[in-house]
């Protein structure tokens, strides 16, 4: 009997998560490309880099998530899945340097594209400036 329970139960998985926020994820999306645009070339290339190399965004999803569960209706949660992308973001962004990472994500590492310094000066202007 065990056994056919075990079957029945489906796989667990972050699908129905992933559906219901989609739409606030793509905002979350936009904001990080907002916050990253720049004058500086590498500060948006990097940015798509890492945006079109993310996997499920963890991170961003499950704060969205807890926001939305908590009845949070504005975008506010939004701003802090951004904001918790960037920090996640920025510390991976400097331990692929200094760890001499060929890859992140399945892709390869930023360090290796635009050289040590940029990739780390693109991981500190990760932090949001403060919104009016």
């Amino acid at each position: 009997m065990e056994a056919a329970q075990a079957i029945a139960r489906p796989k667990p998985s972050i699908d129905t998560l992933l559906e219901l926020a989609g739409p606030d994820m793509a905002a979350v999306d936009g904001l990080i490309r907002q916050h990253m645009d720049s004058p500086v070339p590498v500060i948006p290339a990097l940015a798509d880099h890492l945006i079109a190399g993310s996997a499920k965004r963890l991170r961003p999803l499950l704060t969205v998530g807890a926001a939305r569960l908590a009845g949070a209706r504005d975008d506010a949660c939004l701003k802090l899945a951004a904001a918790v992308e960037f920090i996640h973001t920025a510390t991976l962004l400097h331990d692929d340097v200094v760890d001499s990472s060929e890859l992140r994500r399945g892709r390869v590492a930023a360090h290796l594209i635009w050289a040590p310094p940029p990739a780390c000066w693109s991981a500190t202007s990760c932090s949001p400036a403060p919104s009016s």
